[in-house]
């Protein structure tokens, strides 16, 4: 009786040894010790070290580096950050350096917590970011980074079907997503894929699991990493949303640049407009608050599944359908965010980053004196309504959708 007793108890131990080990593996979380001594310190605060000797070695660091989330610098800027803003980053070091160069001029930079969010991971471009002084700086990784699955999904499989086989002839070859082109009759290409699994997850990763985040009340901004910020970005968002407290409480975000650049800023410098979001308008420098993102969760399972492989033209078919309500912004229209890419997904030739410099600094002595607005003024009020669109495509792959409405419960 006892040996039996004695049995049962320790298939259950197994039971319930075997469900841990399960669940640590398929979230891949990895439990840092103490003792680790994977991680330089800076101040208060490790600086992980990434390995990128082997691609096991790299997907350790970067599960290792979300668990530990090493603030840099938090030692000289203690406190809670007054602004938060988060910069997805892929590959770009020379625009990534300009994007910093502008938030190191930025008025009250030293208030900002930096968090940069990557899906590509070099040498060069933790040396960059690691290089920063003048504010707390956080590095997030994206853990399904192509990168990290060079061979299979969510990278490219070798068995997946090309982009532009017939479904007919996909079916007769058996590759492996041959019953789900998308919307045009195309097969997923990976590259494609990830700008919106990376915007994502990240956006969910911020909001819930960096701890440097709690108790934080704000909006945050996201860039990207070829943005170029205006030196009195931080004030005009300031006075962004007082107005919106003031004058438009319905507002659910802020638009704090255009893609219209630094034409007619000298007599759009205070102008702001309220109008409904636009994926082809509003997605520069776009600030959300926590209850917008909660709104956005809740449509978790539209946006997975939305056949277009762009975030922002999917946010904007959320907005009037599944987020039934349209979302109504507050657009800065001298712009504080500036475009500097001239190459990127589509484009890949004849990068200048330099150019773009020259040009940005070329214009900002143009603009200085109109920089700083003591106050704001309303130039225009839109209806905000569902704008309909004819959706991409490329993202049509099953896997594609289960594996982005797993970034809640998997990370």
């Amino acid at each position: 009786m006892r040996f039996r007793l004695l049995k049962k108890n320790l298939l259950a131990l197994l039971g319930v040894f075997f469900v841990v080990v399960t669940l640590l593996f398929s979230t891949r979380v990895l439990i840092v010790s103490d003792n680790d001594t994977s991680g330089a310190h800076h101040g208060n605060h490790a600086v992980h070290l990434f390995k990128f000797g082997s691609l096991p070695e790299l997907t350790r660091s970067v599960y290792a580096a979300n668990y530990k989330q090493c603030i840099h610098n938090a030692d000289k800027f203690p406190g809670e950050p007054h602004l938060v803003l988060v910069v997805q980053v892929h590959n770009r070091p020379e625009y990534l350096r300009l994007l910093i160069k502008s938030l190191e001029k930025a008025a009250e930079v030293h208030s900002f917590l930096l968090i940069f969010s990557h899906d590509y991971f070099s040498e060069e471009i933790n040396a960059i970011v690691q290089g920063i002084t003048f504010c707390k700086v956080l590095q997030i990784y994206f853990p399904f980074s192509t990168q990290l699955y060079p061979n299979e999904f969510p990278g490219q499989d070798p068995r997946d079907c090309p982009r532009d086989i017939s479904k007919d002839d996909a079916v007769n070859t058996g590759c492996l997503n041959a019953e789900h082109p998308d919307s045009y009759g195309h097969y997923r290409e990976a590259f494609i894929t990830q700008t919106k699994h990376h915007w994502w997850w990240k956006l969910h990763f911020v909001w819930e699991r960096v701890q440097a985040m709690q108790g934080y009340s704000g909006f945050v901004i996201f860039l990207e990493e070829d943005n170029y910020i205006l030196p009195d970005f931080f004030h005009f968002y300031k006075s962004m949303m007082e107005y919106r407290k003031n004058s438009c409480p319905d507002c659910d975000m802020l638009a704090l640049g255009n893609h219209n650049g630094l034409t007619n800023f000298n007599q759009l410098f205070d102008k702001v407009m309220t109008t409904g979001w636009m994926s082809t308008k509003h997605n520069i420098g776009m600030a959300v608050s926590k209850e917008v993102y909660y709104k956005l969760m809740g449509c978790s399972s539209n946006f997975c599944t939305y056949d277009d492989y762009n975030w922002d033209w999917t946010l904007q078919h959320l907005s009037g359908t599944c987020i039934s309500k349209p979302l109504k912004v507050l657009v800065a229209q001298g712009s504080r965010v500036l475009h500097t890419g001239d190459c990127g997904l589509h484009q890949k030739q004849n990068c200048r980053p330099e150019w773009a410099l020259q040009r940005v600094e070329e214009g900002l002595q143009m603009i200085k004196d109109n920089l700083f607005p003591p106050s704001l003024v309303l130039s225009g009020a839109e209806a905000a309504e569902h704008n309909a669109h004819m959706k991409n495509g490329g993202w049509g792959d099953v896997r594609d959708h289960i594996l982005c409405n797993n970034y809640a419960k998997r990370l």
